[in-house]
């Protein structure tokens, strides 16, 4: 069965966009750094391995801000794998490009991501969509590229969190991140 697995960079302070995320400074200000570490996307590292782990993933599933800002991802995130967008509401006639759909219930976007996903993982990208799939108890893993860098103001990943137990299944040290990977305790 597909794991549900939030991937995401983030700053020592618990940021994952520095301040002021908008179209046209979508990471924020300073907030690229955050990113660094794909410079080395391609390459046989730690860094190329855990690039290429995320995007052998099946489908992904996003809150509506990240879709935006994003652009849309132009309707392909990656490979054409189904994009699956959490949104408080739709409005009519928005219609997302490519592969993408529009979800309001966080249950029904997860079982459809985990059914189009087969037998790979689903990806999740979005704080909003990260939290709302905590609450819910549908998130099964959490992998955290842990970049050290004090963004000291931004975007915070876990900004609304309930208590959550986490244990730790992974840790690898590439240029410039600590990839952290953690399993949802239930």
């Amino acid at each position: 069965m597909s794991q549900v697995i939030l991937y995401m960079s983030m700053s020592l302070d618990g940021f994952i966009a520095g301040p002021d995320d908008r179209a046209g400074q979508e990471l924020g200000r300073g907030g690229g750094r955050l990113f660094n570490w794909l410079d080395d996307r391609l390459g046989e590292g730690v860094n190329g391995r855990v690039y290429r782990e995320a995007m052998a993933t099946g489908a992904v599933i996003s809150g509506r801000r990240t879709f935006e800002l994003a652009g849309r991802w132009q309707g392909d995130h990656h490979d054409g794998v189904p994009i699956h967008v959490l949104t408080h509401h739709v409005d009519p006639g928005d219609e997302p490009p490519g592969s993408a759909r529009f979800y309001t219930d966080v249950a029904a976007c997860v079982a459809e991501a985990v059914a189009a996903a087969g037998d790979r993982s689903v990806l999740v990208h979005g704080a909003g969509a990260a939290q709302s799939l905590l609450r819910g108890g549908l998130l099964d893993e959490l992998e955290i590229h842990l970049v050290p860098v004090l963004l000291g103001g931004g975007r915070r990943l876990f900004a609304e969190s309930e208590r959550v137990e986490l244990r730790q299944t992974r840790r690898l040290d590439g240029r410039d991140v600590t990839h952290l990977r953690y399993e949802v305790s239930r």
